[in-house]
């Protein structure tokens, strides 16, 4: 990579992969009937067809209608709207491959966000897979808004689609993550559940322009941490000193064929960085590589 120091974990012949087990049963997919959130589920449904044994949930959230156009109150017909959104629905699941196991779920609601959490702590779900809009500036923050609160606030790992990814398969995963405090700030749980539905090699990358200049003890206890927490993947570190993180994470995807981007919320900048939209173009909309949030 130019431009950039990198410090990579000791060479191996190959990867030794961890069995693949599929612990992803339930797939939620919200459904605004944008292009976007359509090709999030041809993702889902891509993947689903991939895991085998997977059902997909396709997910709508409509709002109250309180009045019309001149302020008159209007009647709200809950269930015929909700008849509507789940025929929509069906004509999105119509368009893809027959054998899958679809169902569709239409809500009232205020908020995408507490409505989705709220139906995984009640309905149960694996993943939750949704897009990311670039259509305009106020889409992409609005939606960018959705997807960012939704993988904060999320009980299970959220599947971020850029616009025109295409699930092709998963081989190569990169774990982005700060290598601090590893034992108490990475979600364990939800990284390996994510990990053991491939047979992907594992590529685990610290991005920091200012520290682990060499391989400090601290840095080699962490990797210690990481390498213990996640026996039977055999990840490959990276150390990686430079400047601009999502830039680095971008020529490092496309360096290594990264299929698959995983990041924990609030724990490092890539998240942050992730959303801010000229970094949400530059990285998402040009190396179309989806991104896992994970958290517990």
């Amino acid at each position: 990579m130019t431009g950039a120091k990198v410090i990579h974990a000791e060479d191996e012949e190959s990867f030794c992969k961890f069995p693949q087990i599929n612990t992803m049963k339930r797939l939620l997919v919200p459904i605004d009937f944008s292009e976007t959130s359509r090709n999030a589920a041809r993702y889902a449904a891509a993947l689903a067809a991939d895991l085998k044994d997977t059902k997909l949930a396709f997910y709508h959230v409509f709002s109250p209608v309180l009045a019309g156009s001149d302020g008159t109150p209007l009647e709200n017909n809950t269930e015929a709207r909700r008849q509507v959104v789940e025929m929509a629905l069906g004509n999105i699941v119509a368009d893809l491959p027959p054998g899958l196991d679809v169902e569709t779920i239409a809500e009232e609601g205020d908020s995408l966000t507490e409505n989705l959490v709220r139906y995984v702590r009640h309905q149960g779900a694996d993943m939750i897979i949704m897009g990311l809009t670039g259509a305009t500036r106020l889409q992409q923050l609005l939606m960018g808004s959705n997807s960012l609160n939704m993988a904060l606030e999320a009980v299970c790992p959220v599947l971020i689609v850029p616009p025109n990814a295409a699930y092709k398969g998963v081989k190569n995963i990169l774990f982005a993550t700060d290598m601090k405090n590893a034992k108490t700030s990475t979600p364990i749980h939800q990284l390996r559940s994510v990990l053991s539905i491939f047979e992907a090699n594992l590529h685990i990358v610290n991005i920091d322009v200012d520290h682990y200049v060499e391989l400090t003890e601290e840095y080699k206890k962490e990797k210690a941490d990481l390498q213990q927490m996640l026996d039977g993947f055999n990840p490959e570190f990276y150390f990686i000193r430079i400047g601009d993180f999502v830039e680095t994470i971008n020529i490092f995807s496309k360096d290594k064929d990264i299929d698959l981007i995983i990041t924990v919320p609030r724990k490092h900048s890539f998240f942050s960085a992730l959303f801010n939209p000229s970094n949400t173009k530059r990285l998402l909309y040009h190396t179309h590589v989806p991104v896992v949030a994970i958290r517990e």
